[in-house]
């Protein structure tokens, strides 16, 4: 039978439903590919932005504000996790300044962010609050409902946590988990980049540092070696607080000469016994030592009374033969704990410190002891041939003195010889002088008196003239000396404060039997007003040992004061 060639075709109805589910089918898959291959696209981008920055803290920010783009996550937060498990530092986005500032302190790891460090596995909920980890928020804390976590390894190990929530499309699906994770695994390898330019970087600087310290050292002018070694510490080291402290000779303390930063003032010349504080161990094991926390650790340190002390760095200065002191890096309570290579770093830094200040201890020894040699032949050279010259003049004139007797100039002349006998007395002190204390005791009595006088000095406006006769450091007794030099610093304070006086002498002579003390100037006098305190505490220290206290007035003008005492 033909067929009309005008009737239209027709088809089951059933084989059509497939043909269009199947072409649905074909359409949403291909629909499915063009959004994988659109999120394959953002995590590529994703990567190139973790990746092209070396600076750790971009890093960790790259990270957040990409991880937020591929999962559409509403807030992001890296969490880097310190030794003792805790969070020491906390990077997150999507939240203003002033909501941060609202809610307080930053999360230290409980609840579920504890959850993700304790086990470092992917976590992904629909609903946190429903979750028994959950802790819930602080006040002011935006809402916040789906949640992911995936940890951040670098190198094997769990360098820290990558947390998003509040997905815009409700909740996180299993995709997002899979992009977040690989770009976690990306992220890990940029940290290692990172971390490995920021140790390249900061050895640079110490070396550097290193350098400049050395140079500085062998320069005659400039910024003081302990001040320049503490100020490039703590802008290297990033830290809060930093001291240079130096042992005494008998290494029981401490003394801190340098300080920066936090609390500097109140630390700068305080003492410490080395027995009491966490620097004994960098000072007996002549290593160095890296504590997190005082608390953690159950140590005191020197610095915990100015700072409140968190994570700190104790560097010994080690000599070739002992540590002559430790250099302390403070940062405060809460911030990112010092590294092992931070610790290595610095320790080379303190060691080249050290070698370079031994050097300029050696140096300046031996500059030291040329000066001695060269101070040594003048005095040598003063004592043989000035001295033995004006002993010849001061003879000459006695002889003369003699011949004129009775004669007018008799007078001037026998003055002469005296004025001649004090020069010799002065110049004797001034040999004492340039040789030093050399020979005596640094507590001898001639060392004491030009003590007292170099520490007046200020006060008058000038140097007083100092002399010694007889033996001094022989004849005195060490409760005598305290009474000399007693009464020695209080007739100078007198001059200072009352003569108004442009010149001062003291002159001390020992004798067989009696050490005198004169006291000269040239001042206003002591006037019937003056003040009596001063001269009664001298006629005291006399009375002590059986001596006198005689004050006349000078011709036409001054006062000469004379102390004498027995000597016993």
């Amino acid at each position: 039978m033909n067929a009309d060639p005008h009737t239209p075709l027709t088809f089951p109805d059933a084989p059509k439903l497939e043909l269009d589910e199947l072409i649905d089918q074909l359409i949403e898959r291909a629909q499915d590919v063009k959004r994988a291959q659109g999120r394959l696209r953002g995590l590529l981008r994703a990567i190139e932005t973790v990746t092209g920055d070396l600076s750790l803290e971009s890093v960790l920010r790259n990270v957040i504000e990409a991880a937020c783009d591929l999962a559409d996550a509403r807030y992001g937060a890296v969490g880097v996790i310190a030794q003792d498990g805790s969070l020491e530092q906390f990077i997150h986005v999507g939240m203003d300044q002033r909501t941060a500032r609202g809610i307080g302190a930053l999360p230290q790891g409980k609840g579920l962010l504890g959850a993700l460090i304790n086990d470092p596995q992917p976590i992904r909920l629909h609903h946190m609050s429903e979750d028994p980890r959950s802790t819930g928020f602080p006040p002011q804390h935006p809402a916040m409902d789906s949640f992911l976590g995936v940890p951040i390894r670098v190198r094997g190990e769990v360098f820290g946590n990558l947390y998003l929530t509040d997905s815009t499309k409700g909740e996180f699906t299993a995709d997002d988990e899979e992009l977040v994770v690989a770009l976690a695994f990306a992220a890990g390898s940029a940290v290692s980049n990172a971390r490995l330019y920021q140790e390249s970087r900061l050895r640079q600087q110490w070396l550097t540092a290193s350098v400049e310290i050395s140079a500085q050292l062998l320069a005659a002018t400039g910024e003081d070696p302990l001040q320049m070694i503490a100020r490039r510490a703590i802008d290297i080291a990033d830290a809060d607080l930093v001291s240079l402290g130096l042992l005494t000779p008998d290494g029981t303390e401490l003394v801190v000469e340098i300080a920066l930063g936090v609390g500097a003032e109140e630390l700068i010349g305080r003492r410490f016994l080395v027995s009491e504080i966490a620097a004994r161990r960098a000072i007996e094991e002549h290593r160095p030592v890296m504590l997190s926390s005082l608390d953690v650790e159950g140590h005191q340190t020197h610095v915990a009374s100015v700072i409140e002390a968190g994570p700190l760095m104790l560097l010994p200065l080690q000599g070739t033969q002992q540590v002559h002191g430790v250099l302390s890096l403070v940062r405060t309570r809460g911030r990112a704990a010092f590294t092992a290579s931070d610790l290595n770093l610095a320790a080379g830094f303190a060691n080249h410190a050290s070698v370079a200040l031994e050097l300029a201890d050696s140096r300046a020894a031996e500059q030291r002891v040329a000066l001695l040699e060269d101070r040594e032949r003048i005095a040598r050279d003063l004592h043989d041939h000035v001295i033995q010259e004006l002993f010849a003049i001061g003879l000459g004139l006695e002889s003369a003195a003699v011949l004129i007797a009775d004669h007018p100039a008799e007078q001037r002349v026998r003055q002469r010889v005296a004025d001649i006998d004090r020069t010799i007395r002065r110049i004797r002190t001034s040999i004492f002088e340039l040789r030093g204390p050399i020979g005596t005791s640094p507590e001898g009595v001639r060392q004491r008196i030009l003590e007292i006088a170099a520490d007046l000095t200020p006060a008058l406006g000038f140097a007083p003239d100092i002399s010694f006769s007889g033996l001094v450091e022989i004849k005195v007794s060490p409760e005598l000396a305290d009474d000399l030099a007693a009464a020695v610093r209080e007739a100078l304070t007198n001059c200072a404060k009352h003569a108004r006086a442009s010149k001062v002498s003291v002159d001390v002579s020992v004798s067989s039997d009696e050490v005198v003390l004169i006291v000269s100037d040239d001042g206003v006098g002591i006037g019937a007003a003056a003040r009596t305190s001063g001269l009664a505490n001298l006629a005291v220290r006399a009375d002590k040992h059986g001596g006198s206290l005689e004050t006349t007035s000078g011709n036409p003008h001054g006062t000469t004061l004379t102390w004498k005492a027995p000597l016993t």
